[in-house]
């Protein structure tokens, strides 16, 4: 697909926006820094995006359109197996740190509670990761039977915010011995395996 000048154009400055955004956080944010960082002229942002704001809601519903995919490509890749997918999105993790998504991410849900049209559009881009999450354990549930009192969206709801809690507990260098956040994450993959092996194990007798 050919990228237009005006797609090129935003672009760069979402780029920008996220690399000011990473180094200052939302609240040192400004127009003026992303608009030198792009070496643009400011009235670049406001056609393109009109406010501080309207930037860093396209600049979330750029680098999460990316995730989204992602995420959807792995968890319907029917060669995979459940752990292997868990295995793969724990990998992401640091993927996501090292690209600046967890950044934007996460300046952007503290944005959302004092700056409602933020918060909306980050809870909507969350919503689509758990329905993926929820389509997963549903699968999940085929494989294994009920998974105990929790139903699927009970399930994606705990999953998600044990991501979201743990790109947090990085962010702010909470990761020790009394809180291996990414061990802990990779460990509930074995309990995923330990489900795997018993129901392969039942349907070979």
């Amino acid at each position: 697909m050919t990228t237009t000048k005006t797609q090129r154009t935003q672009i760069a400055l979402l780029e920008a926006a996220r690399d000011v955004l990473r180094s200052e956080g939302y609240a040192r944010l400004s127009t003026r820094a992303v608009a030198r960082a792009a070496d643009a002229p400011m009235s670049q942002i406001q056609y393109h995006f009109g406010s501080k704001e309207g930037m860093v809601i396209a600049l979330f519903e750029h680098m999460n359109s990316d995730l989204l995919e992602r995420q959807h490509a792995l968890f319907t890749d029917n060669y995979l197996a459940l752990s292997e997918k868990w295995d793969l999105a724990c990998d992401y993790l640091d993927d996501d740190l090292e690209s600046g998504y967890v950044t934007v991410l996460q300046e952007l849900l503290a944005a959302g509670w004092s700056t409602p049209e933020v918060g909306r559009v980050v809870a909507d881009g969350l919503t689509g990761w758990r329905e993926l999450l929820a389509d997963l354990a549903r699968e999940a549930q085929t494989q294994f039977g009920a998974l105990g009192p929790f139903d699927p969206e009970d399930v994606a709801a705990l999953v998600s915010a044990a991501f979201i809690g743990a790109e947090a507990f990085l962010l702010l260098g909470i990761e020790d011995e009394c809180r291996p956040v990414r061990r802990s994450l990779r460990r509930f993959g074995e309990v995923i395996r330990t489900f795997e092996n018993k129901s392969n194990n039942g349907s070979q007798q």
